[in-house]
């Protein structure tokens, strides 16, 4: 078995990869931003199932600073470069995602080629493949990039899209022996460890707490955490994912509405106060100007997309849950772990 360092291991993705790579044997390593994060990660790998953790080390190291990243990738075989900011509202200059995303994507990459790491998987983003476009009927794929001067590019998407064509330019011109693979999943739903979760979970919180008034046309992917790690793995391991990128979706996109009615139907009492009609667009426009998160939202109203995992599934081997089972997984979790409003209340009771 390999040694492999999962950079931002006190994420959603970054926790699941390191499950499964103590699952499957491997020596795990992690960077977080302070040690002091350490006993939560372990706690939340441990509501995870994880119990071989006694081949999980800890390394401190920041996206933003060159300190600790040689420490913690020497020795290693492999990286999986998870670690990119994710906020829930819009920052208020759009370096404040770029920077850290690219920036930190090059520090990794440039420790690993030094160490002699075998190979590098990227996270990007459905983010980096699906936007600045004109609309088309065609599923997106992997041979897709987002024009980040394309018309209402959001910041993030931005940052996953500069971050990733660094990433490639950077293995091309210097990487040495360094080889690189990238995960580009759509909205990551599934169970959640945890209180510190990524923002697409919200989006279920807010359904289920019923603090939403109702459904604004907004479509997009689902696939669950779960089988991104798995297919972070598969990339990892498998000699043809050399050079190559990969889709994570599963099944076509989903409208907000669609997710709810899943919710509805499959939840049971605790989806009581998820709403089931639709917003129209004048009102979804008429709440931005009060709300700046509802105002990034208002270039993708009623826009469709899709997205193919074909590639992944073909050349790999991957095979994910339904986009059903990962929003009703998400909900479960959130129930379980007392996240949700009501719930909370009645456990504090």
């Amino acid at each position: 078995m390999s040694t492999v360092l999962v950079t931002g291991g006190s994420g959603f993705i970054g926790s699941y990869c390191i499950l499964q790579l103590l699952e499957a044997g491997h020596q795990v390593r992690t960077t977080v931003r302070n040690l002091a994060r350490e006993s939560d990660v372990r706690a939340m790998l441990k509501t995870g199932g994880g119990q071989a953790q006694d081949r999980l080390s800890f390394y401190s190291a920041d996206l933003m600073s060159d300190a600790g990243w040689a420490e913690a990738v020497n020795g290693c075989d492999h990286v999986l470069h998870v670690a990119s900011p994710f906020p829930a509202t819009l920052p208020k200059h759009e370096d404040e995602l770029i920077v850290p995303a690219r920036e930190g994507a090059l520090r990794v990459l440039r420790a690993a080629r030094d160490a002699g790491v075998k190979r590098l998987v990227l996270t990007s983003s459905f983010a980096a493949i699906g936007y600045g476009h004109k609309a088309q009927t065609m599923p997106f794929d992997e041979t897709s990039w987002t024009d980040p001067n394309g018309p209402h590019v959001q910041p993030y998407a931005k940052s996953k899209t500069l971050a990733e064509r660094a990433a490639w330019d950077f293995v091309a011109r210097e990487g040495g022996g360094l080889e690189l693979s990238v995960v580009n999943p759509v909205g990551v739903f599934g169970p959640v460890l945890g209180p510190d979760y990524s923002t697409s979970i919200l989006l279920i919180q807010r359904l289920m707490d019923g603090a939403m008034p109702g459904c604004p046309r907004l479509y997009f992917g689902v696939v669950d955490v779960r089988d991104v790690a798995a297919l972070h793995i598969k990339a990892m391991t498998s000699d043809a994912a050399n050079g190559e990128r990969f889709l994570a979706v599963s099944g076509d996109f989903m409208s907000i509405l669609d997710i709810a009615k899943v919710l509805k139907t499959r939840a049971g009492a605790a989806a009581r106060r998820v709403p089931t009609r639709q917003i129209p667009d004048w009102l979804v426009r008429l709440a931005s100007l009060r709300d700046p998160a509802v105002k990034q939202i208002l270039p993708e109203l009623g826009k469709t997309k899709n997205a193919t995992s074909a590639k992944a599934q073909r050349m790999l081997g991957w095979s994910p849950r339904s986009r059903e089972d990962a929003v009703v997984a998400t909900a479960e979790s959130l129930l379980r772990l007392g996240l949700l409003k009501d719930h909370a209340r009645k456990a504090a009771a």
